[in-house]
Formats: C-alpha cells, structure tokens, sequence
C-alpha cells in the first residue's frame, strides 16, 4: 500500500487503488464496505471496499478474515499481505479522508453531518468500481444511520445491484471483513507516519487512542493547542473535544461589529485578547516556538520603531 500521494497534501482527501484483477472484469463480482477512524478526533476516516467474484467468497472466507477491531494490529498487517497476495482475484479501494476534509465539511453553512459525508463517500467508491468496469452483482454494507433507509437509497443509487446493509457487517460478511481490515491498516499507518506541514518540531507521538475520552489523547490536545492559530490539521476541530479547548485556551477575537464593545467583548474569555498574544510580555509567556507563520515571514515582535 502505498501512501505517498497522501503524505504529499494530507489537507485533502485521497483515494488508493489497487490493480484490478482481470477476473473482476469478467465475473460477476461481490463487494464489501467498511470503515476506520469514525470516531477519533484525531487522524483521518478511512473508507475501504473489497471485491472479488462471487465464485470466489469461499476463498475469502479460507483466509480466515474478521472484523479488524477484534484483530491485533499484527494479524490485521498479515491478513492485509494475504489479500495482497490474492490480487488475481481479490481488489480493494481506500479513500483517506482528511481531518481538515471532514472538519470543513462538518462546519460548512449548509448542513453536512458526518453520516452524509460517510454515505457519499461509500457510493463513491462503489461508483469508481463500476466506471473501473468491475461486474458487480453484490454489495453488503457496515450500517451508518437506519439500515433500512440507508438499503433503500443505495438500491435507488444503483438498480440491478443486490444491495445488502446490516449492522456488524464486518462480523458478517467476509467481503465487508477484508474491506474494514484495509481501511485500518491505512489508517494505522497514516496516524503512525502522519507529516505535520505546521513544523511542530520533535512531536510527541504518544496521543493514546485518538479517542476524546482518552487521557493520553486530551492531555496531547492541550499540548499541542496553538492559542491563536489553534491546532495543526490532525487534529480534527469539528469535534466538541478540541472546540472546548479552543474556547476555553486560546485568545478572543473581537470584531468591530460585536455588539460589545471593545474593551467587554476583548476580554470575556480567558482575559485575553489576540493583541496580548502580540506583546512582549505574551512572548515571554509562551513556552513553545512561534508558529510558522511567522517564522515562514520572518517577523518578530519589536519594542520601538
């Protein structure tokens, strides 16, 4: 798997391919869809499908695949070798969703929940399947939302397909047990080799499991938490977690139009306001390096001109 496109622009979403396999393009064919990294405010989500032909479930089956949360990393990097090793009948698609993807989408005006961007993001990559000319018959699908109503509008999205939505799918079905197996190892090695464009420095690298109720993962947050520009795109800020802390650490900003006035709205949270994160004394306070916009433009505070 190679994640070099993604480590280019990790800002963005990307999508991985593997080779098609000739018999895909022949057979008529299955299809499973899962996911990694919904929940963690940390990292990408990862979506993967799988796919082989129909005639081929009981070999897929015969490797022995299972949902990847109960697979120790280990077997879930020799499983993913297995399915490599299958590719003259086994394919598999990812598409890495960034943490600045799903922040901005989730925050744009108009309503975009992350149920909307998952169900988008599978039709797509069901949709690069059959522009790819794979002949599919099948598709079983990991739940997001109702079943049914998620069922119906993937069977309106693509007539003449068997579509199947079921809860714990990746406990299910084989094909949805390989596709969520090649998501998290995308994920597990985007998360572990993740290249800060902000220049952090030696990052510390021990942020637990991602998740907002991990200690290890909050106490990181509040590390790395930049009290003007906020945190670096790991991190995802539509997450109530890193807005709290947002809120609660970083500097104001007053606008002209607040209804308060300058000197209320300015200091109504935390006592700060930006012009204090600008003065000498705010930069004798902080104890990490000046964020990279500065140093990028080489400015520096000044004392008289």
């Amino acid at each position: 798997m190679e994640l070099g496109a993604f480590d280019a622009n990790n800002s963005v979403s990307c999508r991985l391919t593997s080779e098609i396999p000739n018999v895909c393009l022949e057979e008529d064919c299955c299809l499973g869809i899962d996911e990694a990294g919904r929940g963690p405010v940390l990292g990408p989500m990862v979506y993967g499908i799988c796919y082989c032909p129909i005639s081929k479930k009981e070999d897929l089956k015969g490797m022995k695949v299972a949902d990847s949360k109960t697979l120790t990393e280990a077997e879930r990097e020799n499983l993913f070798e297995t399915l490599h090793q299958s590719k003259s009948f086994v394919g598999w698609a990812l598409q890495i969703l960034s943490p600045n993807t799903i922040s901005t989408s989730m925050l744009q005006r108009s309503k975009y929940n992350l149920n909307a961007l998952s169900h988008d993001t599978a039709i797509g990559l069901v949709q690069y399947a059959l522009d790819s000319g794979v002949q599919l018959k099948e598709v079983f699908v990991d739940t997001v939302g109702p079943a049914e109503k998620y069922e119906d509008k993937l069977s309106q999205r693509f007539p003449g397909i068997k579509i199947t939505v079921r809860p714990k799918a990746d406990s299910l079905f084989p094909v949805v047990s390989a596709a969520s197996i090649c998501a998290k190892v995308a994920r597990d090695r985007v998360v572990k080799g993740w290249n800060f464009a902000e220049q952090l420095g030696d990052v510390d690298t021990d942020y637990g499991s991602g998740y907002p109720g991990d200690p290890k993962t909050k106490a990181w947050l509040l590390k790395y938490l930049d009290p003007v520009f906020g945190y670096s795109q790991f991190v995802r800020f539509s997450w109530s977690t890193a807005q709290t802390l947002m809120e609660s650490k970083s500097v104001a900003v007053h606008w002209d139009d607040d209804e308060e006035d300058g000197e209320k709205g300015a200091q109504k949270l935390n006592n700060k306001s930006m012009l204090s994160y600008f003065s000498a004394s705010g930069a004798a306070q902080r104890q990490t390096a000046p964020h990279r916009f500065f140093s990028e433009r080489r400015l520096k505070n000044i004392n008289t001109l």
